[in-house]
């Protein structure tokens, strides 16, 4: 009894701990402040979240930060796919090394990575910006699409691909109607975590950016002045995004299982 207590209260500090951060943010956005600090609790408002894009610059930032997490996200989860395919399914000369490969990005510290990019791109003359950062975050979200998929394919029953070629389904119709389906919890996954990841890059985007802002490097660059509430506001429409998402995903997943069972 004192040690299921005694874990539940651990397990209670735990989600705390990571929730409590994401919870000041939620009611700053209600802060009616005076000033230029949104740092002490003035009073209940709704006036920021009339304006959420008041501030010169936030709504290009923002917007800067969803096209390059979507299609750093898109590329890397496709291309990370049909890798994850290979490493699993086959065995070809240079496999062992092409998983060490892999795996580096997700081991280097993000100052090494981001400085090692913004040398490549000055040694080779590509002037940073909008393209610079959406190939960065491809470099490293790739990683992290070939490990997620490849997780799933891994416990992949490959009798039912089987079946399908000995009902004579091609190759291509038996990964339309058979495998993607089955590692498409895997695949989105993938996507929303190289999504999540993307957005809230700072240090490689930075190295990268030159000119071009985007949502955490404008959050950086305002908090020197203040600590605007539009930054909170718009902090909690997306922390809201993805938790409906993630709602959305673990629902449809529950039914399939259901559906299974």
């Amino acid at each position: 009894m004192r040690a299921r207590v005694f874990y539940r209260t651990l397990l209670g500090l735990g989600i705390a701990y990571l929730f409590v951060p994401v919870l000041v943010v939620v009611a700053f956005s209600f802060n009616d402040f005076k000033g230029r600090r949104n740092v002490s609790w003035e009073g209940f408002t709704l006036r920021h979240w009339a304006d959420p894009f008041k501030l010169p610059g936030l709504s290009e930032a923002v917007l800067n930060s969803l096209t390059i997490a979507f299609l750093s996200a898109l590329i890397s989860t496709i291309v990370g796919t049909l890798i994850a395919l290979a490493l699993v399914r086959y065995r070809f000369r240079g496999r062992a090394t092409t998983n060490l490969l892999l795996f580096l990005p997700m081991a280097s510290p993000e100052v090494v990575m981001g400085s090692a990019l913004l040398t490549l791109f000055v040694a080779t003359h590509v002037g940073r910006g909008y393209v610079t950062v959406l190939l960065a975050h491809i470099l490293f979200n790739l990683s992290y699409a070939v490990v997620t998929v490849r997780a799933r394919i891994v416990g992949f029953d490959r009798h039912l691909e089987e079946a399908a070629m000995d009902l004579y389904a091609n190759e291509w119709e038996t990964f339309r109607r058979v495998t993607f389906p089955m590692i498409m919890p895997g695949v989105l996954a993938a996507f929303m975590l190289a999504f999540a990841l993307s957005f809230d890059d700072f240090v490689i985007t930075n190295f990268n950016s030159g000119s071009m802002q985007t949502f955490p490097i404008f959050v950086y660059g305002a908090t020197k002045r203040g600590v605007p509430p539009q930054v909170n506001v718009l902090g909690t429409m997306i922390f809201g995004v993805m938790v409906i998402a993630m709602g959305i995903f673990l629902f449809i997943q529950n039914r399939r299982q259901k559906a299974r069972d």
